[in-house]
């Protein structure tokens, strides 16, 4: 079983008014404060790394700087408060709100959350022998955050492996292919569930099994006729 997590496992509006609200309001602090940190310059570096190949599509993108540490503390807040108010699948940025998550559960302010059919179905598939692995475009390790602190307990035992889009983006093929090989299994015994119709298509291109999530919440997708669908995991 191959799970999205925003509008599949867990509700979007926790995902947009809850994580995203959170890494929003802390990013100017966060940077701040952990400028200096390794992780915090692979994220600057990652970002270095993309801003290029957007500056050459969009001419509202903020300019980058390096000709000084303020300046480019600067381009990288400016920069990531750009990607988010678009929702941009960046892994930079994706990398940073990871880590000012982290923060958040390791503090208690933030706890995950699933809906209540999501711990029932992981723990009856595990008793049939099946794996569970999660792919969302949200770092390894907020994935494993969010899992390990919900109201329904720790979820984590459950869950065989995290994929981000280290391993490609969702709506590509090849990544369930990517993702088929590091788990050792043929791509037609992966069952990928999502709430994203372009997901499911390049999913099932690859040759995996689908279903589409209609959970509560979601945005009515075009083309959600083509695949079966559940509206809870206990039909699955």
């Amino acid at each position: 079983m191959l799970l999205d997590i925003e509008g599949t496992t867990t509700p979007i509006a926790f995902v947009h008014d809850t994580l995203f609200a959170f890494a929003r309001a802390r990013l100017d602090s966060h940077l701040r404060d952990h400028w200096a940190s390794d992780e915090t310059r692979a994220v600057v570096a990652q970002l270095a790394r993309e801003h290029p190949d957007d500056a050459a599509e969009h001419a509202d993108l903020p300019p980058w700087r390096e000709d000084s540490e303020d300046a480019l503390r600067a381009s990288v807040t400016a920069y990531a408060r750009w990607l988010m108010d678009r929702d941009r699948k960046s892994p930079g940025l994706k990398r940073l709100q990871g880590l000012m998550w982290e923060g958040g559960y390791r503090a208690g302010i933030l706890r995950g959350q699933v809906w209540d059919d999501v711990p029932r179905a992981m723990q009856r598939w595990r008793k049939a022998g099946l794996r569970i692995a999660i792919y969302s475009s949200g770092s390894e390790l907020a994935q494993r955050r969010l899992f390990e602190s919900t109201a329904q307990g720790d979820l984590t035992p459950l869950i065989t492996a995290y994929f981000d889009t280290g391993v490609g983006a969702k709506k590509d093929a090849a990544s369930y292919r990517h993702i088929a090989e590091r788990l050792a299994c043929a791509l037609h015994d992966i069952c990928f569930v999502s709430d994203v119709v372009s997901e499911l298509r390049a999913a099932r291109v690859a040759g995996c099994a689908t279903v589409l999530s209609l959970r509560p919440g979601n945005p009515p997708q075009e083309g959600a006729e083509e695949f079966a669908a559940v509206r809870e995991f206990g039909e699955l």
